[in-house]
């Protein structure tokens, strides 16, 4: 199981963070160590219906922040701008250490 942060546009997100199975996390995140994907994407590699499946399981499984043990995908909506800041769809795209930011 995996843990997915959606993020959207929206001026009231609550990014939330969702249990998904290990099938549909490497659907929705099919190359090797990606972990950065846009749903539009998502929608034109496998369709609507299956996109809409999938993040209609993810959506049943939330969970409160305070417990999540790590997040290990982040499925931007609406949001296509961001594509340029991630070229390989990996969060170590953005360069973190020059915001001091350690890694562990």
């Amino acid at each position: 199981m995996k843990n997915i942060q959606f993020i959207d546009g929206a001026d009231n997100a609550a990014y939330d963070v969702f249990v998904c199975d290990d099938g549909d996390f490497s659907i929705l995140f099919p190359q090797e160590g990606q972990d950065i994907e846009f749903i539009e994407d998502v929608i034109e590699r496998i369709g609507d219906d299956a996109a809409g499946s999938i993040i209609g399981r993810v959506s049943k499984r939330p969970l409160r922040k305070s417990v999540v043990q790590g997040i290990h995908g982040t499925l931007f909506f609406g949001l296509s701008s961001k594509k340029e800041f991630y070229p390989r769809r990996r969060e170590a795209d953005l360069d973190h250490t020059a915001r001091g930011w350690v890694h562990g």
